[in-house]
C-alpha cells in the first residue's frame, strides 16, 4: 500500500515570504527614522537659525542706540530709563524690512551714579517675531574720562611741532593740526586728530593715526565747579585767592604719608593725608628769590632813595645746615654762624624750601609769624597722634579716616602742590594749579598697581613755578648758577587738565646750561611726568637752545582704567560688558529696577 508523506508548517518558500516583509517593515521603519530626524534636525536648525538672526538684530540695536546716544548726549537719562525703539520695524543689511520682526530699545544710567568712577549705564534691546521668537542683550557703556589721553589738546598753538625724536607713549588726539619736524618724532599708541598731519612722513606711528576724527569737546567750566560740591561734602573745600604771578600763590597743599601700622612703609589704605598752608605772603609760600628794600642814593649820612631788589641775601625760604640745623640766609645776617649768607648759599648742605616747610623751623610749628597750617576739623586717629606732632593739621584722603571723602580736594583760587600721595585724589581749583616741588605717588606707576592716582583740574592753568626749588639761581657775588633742591629734576605724577594750559613759569629766563637732563645740559634739567597732559592750547615749558625744561614724559595705563575721581569724560560712549538675558517673563520695568543705579554716596 503506498504511504503519502505530508509536511507540517511553512515551505522554504513561506519562510522567504515572511523574511521579506519583515526586512521590507524594518527598512520602512528605519527610513521613516531617518525622516523623522532629518526633520527635527532642520526644524533644530530652522530655529536656531532664527534665533540666530533675532540675536544678530538685537545686536545690532545696541549698536544703533548708542551710535545715538554719542550722537545725542540729552538721550540718557539721569534715573530711570528712556525708551528709544519701541516696537519698530527691523531692516536688513540692504535696507528692505523684516517681515514679522520688531524691535525695542531702552537705556538709562546702571552703576554708581555719583561720577566718582565714571558715567555708565546700560542699553537693552530686545526683537520678537511673529513666530514667537525673542532675543534679549544688554550692553554696558561708560563714557571715556580725559585721564585715557597721555596727551590731548584743543589747539596746537601755532607754529609747533613735534620734534627731536620725540617719543610719545599713549593715546594722542587733538582738534588741530598736527606738525612733525624732519628731526622725528615717535608714537607708540593711538593717533587722531580732527584735522589732518603735516608732514606725516617724519613720523613712526606703531598704531598708525586717523585723520579727520571727530572733535572731542574740551571740559567746560561747568565741569571744574560742579567739583565743589563734591569737596564740601567731605570737608575737602579750601578758600584761596588769586594773588601773585602764575608760579605764585597765598594757598599750598603739602600731601604726606604716614606710617601708622608701623610696617615699614606708608602704602596701607589709612596712610594718606594733605596739609594746608596760607600766608599772605604769596612770595614765601612759593620760595621765590625774596625782595629787600635798600638804599640806592646816600646823603650826608640820610638815604635819599630807596629801591626795591630782589636778593637771596634776605631769603628766608634759604639757607644751609649747621650741626643738623637748618639756618636761614636772612638769619646769617643777624647773628655769626662763621660765614656770610651769601657764602651759606653756596655751602654744600644748602637748601631751599617752599613757606612753611617743617626744616624751616626745625620742626613743625602750626604758626610760624608769616603764615599758619590750617587744623583738619574732623575725627583725628588716635594712632595718628601717636606718630605726629601735627596730627592735627593732617587731612585725610582716605575712607578709614574720612568717611565723607569723595576724592576730590576744591580750592576756590590758585593753589601750590607738592609732596607724596597716597590714595585716589583730584585737585580741582578755579584758578592756577603750580608744581612747587615735586609730587609723586607713594606706590611707583610703573609697578602697575594702580594703588594711587591724582588729577590736577585748573580752570586756568597748570604751572612749573620758577621758583628756588625747581629752578638753579645764582646767588649773590657770584655768576655761577646753584641747585637748591635734592635733585636737578622734577619729577611729577599724575594726570594734568588745564582750561588754558600747562605751561613753565617764565621758561625763557634763567640758565641755558646750568642743570643736566639724562647727560644733556639744560637750563632747569629734566621734568619727569608720568601720567597725562589735557591742556586747551599748547604750552611750552622750555626752548631748543636750553632754556627752562626737557621734557621726559611717560604714560600711565591706570589712568585709563582707573581714573582719578570725578574726573571729566569725553561724553564718548564706550562699550563694556556684554550680557544674555533670559527672555521668560522679562518686563522692562523690573529689569531696570534690578540694575537700578546704587548710590553709595561716592
Amino acid at each position: 500500500m503506498r504511504r503519502t508523506n505530508r509536511q507540517n508548517g511553512l515551505g522554504e518558500e513561506g519562510i522567504a515570504l515572511i523574511t521579506t516583509l519583515l526586512v521590507v517593515l524594518i527598512t520602512g521603519a528605519l527610513v521613516m527614522g531617518a525622516i523623522i530626524l532629518g526633520s527635527n534636525h532642520m526644524l533644530v536648525d530652522k530655529y536656531w537659525s532664527r534665533q540666530s538672526n533675532l540675536v544678530g538684530l538685537a545686536d545690532g540695536g545696541l549698536e544703533v542706540t548708542r551710535s545715538h546716544l554719542n550722537a545725542d548726549k540729552n538721550l540718557f537719562p539721569d534715573s530711570g530709563y528712556v525708551t528709544f525703539e519701541d516696537g519698530v520695524a527691523v531692516q536688513d543689511g540692504s535696507g528692505e524690512v523684516i517681515p514679522g520682526v520688531k524691535r525695542w530699545t531702552y537705556l538709562g544710567p546702571t552703576g554708581i551714579t555719583s561720577g566718582q568712577y565714571g558715567v555708565f549705564g546700560s542699553v537693552v534691546s530686545l526683537v520678537r517675531d511673529d513666530g514667537g521668537g525673542v532675543a534679549i542683550r544688554r550692553q554696558q557703556v561708560f563714557q571715556e574720562s580725559f585721564a585715557k589721553f597721555a596727551y590731548f589738546t584743543d589747539n596746537e598753538g601755532g607754529n609747533i611741532y613735534f620734534a627731536s625724536n620725540d617719543h610719545i607713549w599713549g593715546p594722542l588726539h587733538t582738534n588741530d593740526q598736527i606738525k612733525i619736524h624732519s628731526s622725528r618724532a615717535n608714537f607708540h599708541d593711538e593717533v587722531t586728530t580732527a584735522k589732518d598731519i603735516y608732514q606725516p612722513w617724519y613720523g613712526t606711528f606703531d598704531k598708525g593715526y586717523q585723520e579727520y576724527s571727530p572733535i572731542i569737546p574740551m571740559p567746560e567750566t561747568a565741569d571744574l565747579v560742579k567739583l565743589r560740591t563734591q569737596a564740601q561734602l567731605g570737608s575737602t573745600h579750601i578758600t584761596s585767592d588769586g594773588n601773585g604771578d602764575h608760579g605764585e600763590a597765598t594757598t599750598r597743599i603739602e600731601f604726606v604719608a604716614v606710617d601708622l601700622n608701623d610696617d615699614g612703609d606708608e602704602s596701607d589704605e589709612d596712610e594718606g593725608f594733605f596739609r594746608v598752608y596760607q600766608s599772605d605772603d604769596y612770595e614765601w609760600v612759593s620760595a621765590k628769590i625774596t625782595r629787600v628794600t635798600v638804599c640806592t642814593r646816600w646823603r650826608r649820612g640820610t638815604c635819599r632813595r630807596w629801591s626795591t631788589q630782589y636778593s637771596m641775601e634776605g631769603s628766608e625760604n634759604c639757607g644751609d645746615y649747621h650741626n643738623g640745623q637748618f639756618v636761614s640766609a636772612k638769619q646769617h645776617g643777624e647773628e655769626d654762624w662763621g660765614h656770610s649768607a651769601s657764602s651759606a648759599l653756596r655751602s654744600s648742605s644748602r637748601r631751599c624750601y617752599l613757606g612753611g616747610s617743617d626744616e624751616l623751623s626745625n620742626g613743625f610749628v602750626a604758626d610760624d609769624g608769616k603764615g599758619q597750617w590750617l587744623q583738619w576739623n574732623g575725627p583725628v586717629n588716635s594712632k595718628l597722634r601717636a606718630v605726629r606732632d601735627d596730627a592735627d593739621y593732617l587731612w585725610p584722603i582716605t575712607r578709614p579716616n574720612n568717611p565723607d571723602f569723595k576724592g576730590v580736594i576744591f580750592v576756590d583760587g590758585k593753589v601750590i602742590v607738592s609732596g607724596k600721595i597716597r590714595g585716589r585724589v583730584t585737585v580741582a581749583a578755579t584758578d592756577n594749579i603750580i608744581f612747587g616741588d615735586d609730587i609723586t605717588y607713594v606706590t611707583d606707576p610703573g609697578a602697575g598697581g594702580c594703588e594711587d592716582i591724582a588729577g590736577y583740574f585748573s580752570g586756568e592753568r597748570v604751572v612749573m613755578s620758577n621758583n628756588l626749588l625747581n629752578a638753579p639761581a645764582q646767588p649773590p657775588g657770584t655768576s655761577t648758577y646753584y641747585t637748591y633742591d635734592e635733585s636737578t629734576s622734577e619729577f611729577f605724577h599724575g594726570v594734568v587738565l588745564a582750561l588754558d594750559i600747562f605751561t613753565a613759569e617764565e621758561y625763557t629766563s634763567g640758565s641755558t646750561s646750568a642743570q643736566y637732563c639724562e647727560g644733556t645740559r639744560s637750563g632747569r634739567g629734566c621734568i619727569y611726568l608720568t601720567g597725562g597732559i589735557i591742556q586747551n592750547t599748547r604750552g611750552a615749558v622750555g626752548l631748543t637752545d636750553g632754556h627752562g625744561y626737557v621734557k621726559r614724559y611717560s604714560y600711565d595705563k591706570c589712568a585709563q582704567t582707573q581714573p582719578p575721581p570725578y574726573f571729566p569724560t569725553t561724553g564718548v560712549f564706550v562699550k563694556g560688558q556684554y550680557y544674555q538675558v533670559d527672555p521668560a517673563g522679562w518686563e522692562v520695568e523690573e529689569y531696570f529696577s534690578l540694575i537700578s543705579p546704587v548710590d553709595i554716596g561716592n
